[in-house]
């Protein structure tokens, strides 16, 4: 059980880094908005342009990627939204169980149909070196392969939580009988 939580602290690291590396991206993206917003009153009362479409595309690439990429972070901090109307219930035993099933029978197979369902169209997006049909526009295909990238990190992430699952459910587990609770 050791090698399989060493496992999940590498990979917990990488999300945790991704994540915070994300943090700065979202500056990034408030800067680049500011400046369109100030730039567009700005140039005119100038006569000129002082932003552009590609600034606008750049201010949508980086939410993209901060929502891809944030992700994963998200579900190693247990930030998603989940449906707590039974699960709030459960002992930590039942939680650490429901989260390892969870995780291979939504959460993988939900990252899996995402990747076979728009591979084709990333692939068609590089081979074509597909751009924006906006004046000044961006090339898409980099920000369409963050889609593989999102749903890579969260099946490497739903793996290192169902590995954390696994050991609380067998520490709960271990923990009872050692008490020799008949509730089990």
């Amino acid at each position: 059980m050791q090698k399989l939580l060493n496992i999940a602290k590498v990979i917990d690291a990488i999300n945790e880094w991704i994540g915070r590396f994300a943090y700065w991206i979202i500056l990034l993206m408030i800067f680049i908005g500011v400046w369109n917003v100030v730039g567009r009153y700005v140039g005119r009362f100038l006569g000129y342009s002082l932003t552009s479409n590609a600034l606008i595309e750049i201010q949508w690439y980086l939410f993209d990627i901060v929502f891809f990429l944030g992700a994963a972070y998200t579900l190693k901090h247990n930030g998603h939204v989940r449906v707590d109307v039974f699960y709030k219930d459960l002992s930590l035993k039942q939680k650490a169980l429901v989260d390892f099933v969870g995780t291979f029978i939504f959460l993988i197979p939900f990252c899996l149909v995402i990747i076979y369902y728009s591979w084709d169209n990333i692939i068609n997006s590089w081979k074509s070196l597909e751009i924006s049909p906006d004046p000044g526009g961006l090339a898409r295909y980099p920000i369409k392969s963050m889609i593989i990238v999102s749903s890579v990190s969260l099946i490497f992430q739903g793996i290192s939580e169902a590995i954390k699952s696994l050991s609380k459910f067998k520490k709960q587990l271990n923990s009872q009988e050692e008490n020799h609770d008949p509730n089990i």
